[in-house]
């Protein structure tokens, strides 16, 4: 979808900000609302963004905006947006002084950190974290500088599984291989709706394009979906699982490939370990034995078996509805031993994996340390860590239980747990409870509404941009860097520094200047590398590297550290090819770095050196899969959606992403709803473990029968919060429904997709 004519507007001027008393012009902006990360022209006026459209030369998405990107300015200029810190004085919020604010952090945090110890003091990070540059730059460090293991984040409400999956797989819970979606010949989809989310641990701009690319190249695309999404009706094969039973069909898929003599790893086979143990875990799950349970044909998951492995290249995808059941790092793992299986792993076509410009170099391959699980574990469910976190369904029993180490205050960072985790209820009273809270969020939401001390980013304008995180998922190697669009306000901070005061204030060293962090950081991370003997820069002097670094700022300092040590860097002038921010300044519209290239053997970690295919945890879990084999639960399923308008609980203020298909309604089947008595708009009263709602019916033939569909991230109706369009049709919170009992016990996530709901309808009051 492209915006406006472009000829309506300035030519784009690349490089820093301009006096906000500039006539109109255009700036270059990376779009931060979704994984897509499409590239967007800004129009700027009176020294604020007035238009956006897609960035027709941006190298990654080609002019492609989707309705999020084009609301930019209306995000951007949100007036509920916070303006100033805020303090609680006598029970309430008022606006305070940034010097204020952040003495109010050091007295309130340090205290409580040297009297109970650093796990007393909990972190949460939220969904938008890995939108900003700030966001992924800081929170490592105020973590170590914390030293706290009570870190909560919103993983565990997401793809949690498909860290762990891959951690045991590959040795690097950041080893996550994406489709080739531009050179694939078959697509399989499995709970991923990607022309409402826009991909997800997949960055694609303009992800309806390319699948509709596939299709005309004579590729096939499969989709396995309770629901017929916009994705669905596109798909040459839709099937409509049963929810929660993603892993029992996926291992039926590996039955048949292995049963048929189908499997054709190739390359792999020198890379693997565990083909014969696979074969043997696979046994019982032939496709008549999960064909009831999953509501599919055994003759339709044989079909799809043998098309895999027909074609001449294949991806399996899956995505949070395959991740957010009780199955869900099973299911994870199933989707790459398809991969494998079918030689698909690491070719190109496939599933690869990504090299990010500020990814570490290639060194030689050899064996590493592996990932382990359950490190330590919750105080009070005794649940493992996994990949340094704890589920964040257990942050509320972690505030409220007493006890010796009790989480007593929290950070909570570009987070609102209150909609997004289960039994926002308990959570809500539980934050209420805390000795201190610290919000760093641009509005009073459901959840910061709590805290002692609120810290606002300043709108995106006024941040620059690098996608950190998205461009490891990246169907195809580029990079791309925005400075602000407009200049910062007076009396706002950088992103970058309310972060680093932060971090000064939580480990002891308050009223150190902000630059200390990243110049602590610089120095760390350069001292590593001169030390390491497979870096380019092995031996050389720290310092002399430090004083060679560019950038107006210290974020810019570290990304031309990061570039310069990366895969493409120039090596701090080793190669005067190589990448470094300079270069990267120079293009403003990005660099494309070509498709994927095969990684394997060098990127993995395992102790052996190679994809162990069936690791120990996996295995210990598969004789509760083989239990579902017998389960035929009855009622209804719920499971959540996606609004191409929306993401999560942070967009819900802005009136141009109002209504359309974006609304918080329950979804269900026409002969559900008759056999029910529920009638079209009318309420239907649902009740789950935590709780019960009432919502507006929606009759649909989008849903398939015995499931239902309810949006995540709504709820706006509390009071304290400051969301004027969002609380105008606040909708109800679907995880309300949960008592955060129900998590897939590998990876802590939460069961948010496929649990059983009892729903009646609501009868009106008769008139008096």
């Amino acid at each position: 979808m492209l915006g406006p004519d472009p000829r309506a507007t300035a030519a784009a001027v690349p490089g820093g900000p301009v006096s906000p008393n500039d006539t109109t012009r255009t700036a270059l902006r990376i779009c931060p609302l979704c994984e897509a990360t499409c590239g967007l022209a800004l129009t700027i006026g009176e020294g604020r963004v007035t238009g956006a459209r897609g960035d027709r030369e941006d190298v990654f998405s080609r002019g492609f905006i989707c309705p999020k990107g084009a609301a930019f300015p209306e995000l951007d200029g949100d007036p509920d947006r916070l303006a100033r810190p805020l303090v609680r004085e006598n029970g309430r919020l008022r606006e305070a002084s940034w010097e204020e604010a952040f003495d109010l952090v050091a007295a309130g945090l340090r205290p409580l950190v040297e009297e109970h110890g650093p796990h007393t003091v909990g972190v949460v990070l939220g969904n938008p974290n890995v939108h900003t540059m700030a966001g992924a730059l800081y929170p490592p460090v105020l973590l170590k500088a914390l030293g706290t293991r009570s870190v909560f984040t919103a993983s565990t409400l997401d793809q949690m599984p498909k860290h762990v999956s891959s951690g045991l797989l590959f040795g690097d819970a950041l080893a996550i291989p994406v489709p080739d979606l531009d050179r694939t010949d078959h697509l399989l989809l499995i709970g991923a709706n990607p022309l409402d989310s826009n991909g997800s641990l997949c960055t694609a701009p303009d992800f309806p394009g390319r699948l509709k690319a596939l299709k005309r190249r004579g590729g096939r695309l499969t989709v396995i979906d309770p629901r017929t999404t916009r994705t669905a009706r596109l798909a040459d094969r839709h099937v409509a699982v049963r929810p929660g039973t993603d892993a029992l069909l996926l291992a039926a898929l590996a039955h048949v490939l292995f049963e048929e003599g189908l499997t054709a790893p190739g390359r792999l086979t020198e890379h693997t370990e565990g083909f014969d143990e696979v074969r043997d875990a696979v046994q019982d799950f032939t496709p008549e034995a999960v064909a009831e349970a999953c509501d599919v044909p055994a003759g339709e998951i044989r079909a799809i078996a043998r098309e895999l492995a027909a074609a001449p290249t294949a991806a399996v995808y899956g995505r949070v509805g395959g991740s957010t059941v009780e199955f869900g790092t099973l299911t994870n793992w199933l989707v790459d031993v398809l991969n494998v299986l079918t030689g698909n792993l690491d070719r190109p076509g496939g599933a690869m994996f990504p090299h990010s410009a500020t990814d570490r170099a290639p060194r030689p391959a050899a064996p590493g340390r592996g990932f382990r699980l359950g490190r330590w574990h919750s105080r009070v469910g005794g649940h493992p860590e996994a990949k340094g976190e704890l589920p964040t369904a257990a942050l509320a029993e972690e505030i409220d239980t007493p006890g010796e180490g009790r989480v007593r205050a929290l950070i909570c960072v570009a987070a609102n747990p209150v909609l997004s985790a289960p039994d926002g209820k308990r959570l809500d009273e539980a934050l209420a409870g805390l000795d201190f809270m610290v919000s760093v969020d641009p509005y009073l939401n459901e959840t910061s509404r709590h805290a002692d001390v609120v810290l606002p980013p300043p709108p995106p304008s006024q941040s620059a941009h690098f996608d950190f995180a998205f461009n490891a998922f990246a169907v195809r190697n580029q990079v791309r860097y925005t400075r602000a669009a407009v200049p910062l306000q007076p009396g706002r901070l950088a992103e970058s520094e309310i972060h680093s005061r932060l971090i000064l204030a939580v480990s002891g060293m308050h009223g150190a200047p902000a630059s200390a962090v990243d110049d602590m950081v610089i120095g760390q991370t350069l001292g590593k590398a001169v030390a390491d003997p497979h870096a380019g820069v092995h031996g050389q002097d720290a310092q002399r590297l430090a004083g060679l670094l560019t950038g107006v700022s210290g974020p810019e300092r570290r990304l031309d550290m990061m570039l310069r040590l990366g895969p493409y860097g120039d090596g701090f002038g080793a190669d005067p090819e190589g990448m470094n921010l300079e270069k990267l300044l120079a293009h403003p519209h990005g660099l494309d770095l070509g498709p994927l290239r095969p990684r394997l053997p060098e990127l993995l970690k395992t102790r052996s050196g190679r994809v162990e295919l069936l690791p120990a945890p996996i295995a210990a879990d598969l004789p509760r899969l083989r239990r579902a084999l017998q389960e035929r639960p009855g009622g209804l399923l719920l499971v959540g959606r996606r609004h191409l308008r929306s993401n999560n609980s942070w967009m819900h203020n802005v009136p141009a992403l109002k209504g359309g298909s974006n609304r918080c309604t329950l979804q269900v089947h026409p002969q559900d709803a008759e056999r029910l008595g529920l009638a079209e708009g009318l309420p239907a009263r649902v009740k789950g473990d935590g709780g019960e709602l009432e919502v507006p019916v929606e009759i649909t033939d989008a849903v398939r029968t015995g499931v239902v569909s309810l949006p995540h991230g709504w709820g706006h109706d509390r009071t304290g919060a400051r969301l004027t369009v969002a609380a105008a049709e606040p909708g109800v919170n679907v995880n309300q429904l949960l008592d955060g009992t129900r998590l897939d016990p590998l990876s802590g996530t939460a069961v948010l997709n496929g649990f059983p709901v009892q729903i009646t309808a609501v009868r009106p009051t008769p008139a008096v």
